[in-house]
């Protein structure tokens, strides 16, 4: 960015990245009036100020925009895959997909229709938890957050059970649109979905929730279409639901140390 060049007999002036003078003789990165919170996603915009140019021919300015770089994004994904795949190990949905799969041997399709019902249950759940942040923010609303996931790692300690009258849906439609169907209303109250909420609370980044925690369901769920019934004596569940249950004390004792 280039400073204003000011004539002979006027001290040059400097304008800041709002376009406001900003005095004479040196540059100015607007913080001073602006809140960093407002710069841009990392936090504020950094400038290199050069030195002064030689009197008459104003200043020369250089700016270097602050970008977030990847890390924060990955952290976000990488949390929210991790937490919901071992979450899902076990959980209602996930036995909903062995019996789905027993029942039309269709892999693929079956696939399909639970990616496609989780992209979209996640997406609306991750924003329902940063919209209701957003609204409620505070001391109070960020503790409920800190419960929530105390209260989550009891819940994912208990084994989940479906009775296969829940996924008797007709199967007119086909197998994509019956397992999307089934599957999105199997999600709808379910314990990865309410996770996804309490995520999108903590996090207010909508898509990077949803596709963490969508692409964890799939961790979780493709290998159970693949081997059926055999994947519960594969996996230790109890292990991995207690293993879900430490991520979520983690995450609980990082809102609260927030509150500190």
């Amino acid at each position: 960015m280039t400073g204003k060049v000011g004539s002979p007999t006027s001290p040059p002036v400097i304008r800041g990245v709002a376009g406001r003078p900003h005095g004479t003789g040196i540059a100015s990165t607007y913080l001073g009036e602006t809140p960093w919170r407002d710069q841009g996603p990392c936090g504020l915009g950094e400038t290199d100020d050069t030195a002064p140019l030689p009197a008459g021919r104003g200043v020369v300015v250089s700016s270097v925009n602050c970008q977030p770089g990847p890390e924060p994004f990955m952290d976000i994904v990488l949390a929210s895959t991790l937490l919901v795949a071992l979450a899902e190990i076990g959980d209602k949905t996930m036995l909903l997909a062995i019996i789905l799969a027993a029942r039309f041997r269709a892999p693929w399709p079956i696939i399909a229709g639970i990616f496609a019902a989780t992209i979209v249950n996640h997406a609306l759940a991750a924003w329902a938890g940063a919209a209701i942040s957003g609204l409620l923010d505070g001391w109070w609303f960020r503790l409920a957050v800190a419960i929530g996931f105390l209260a989550m790692a009891v819940w994912i300690l208990i084994p989940d059970s479906i009775d296969e009258d829940e996924a008797a849906t007709p199967a007119r439609y086909g197998v994509f649109l019956t397992t999307t169907i089934a599957f999105f209303m199997a999600e709808m109250g379910d314990k990865t979905q309410i996770a996804t909420v309490a995520l999108g609370a903590r996090y207010h980044a909508v898509a990077l929730v949803a596709i963490g925690t969508t692409i964890g369901m799939m961790i979780a769920n493709v290998p159970a279409v693949f081997l059926g019934n055999r994947i519960m004596r594969l996996i230790p569940m109890r292990v991995m639901r207690i293993a879900a249950a430490i991520i979520f004390l983690i995450l609980a004792a990082l809102a609260i140390r927030e509150l500190l």
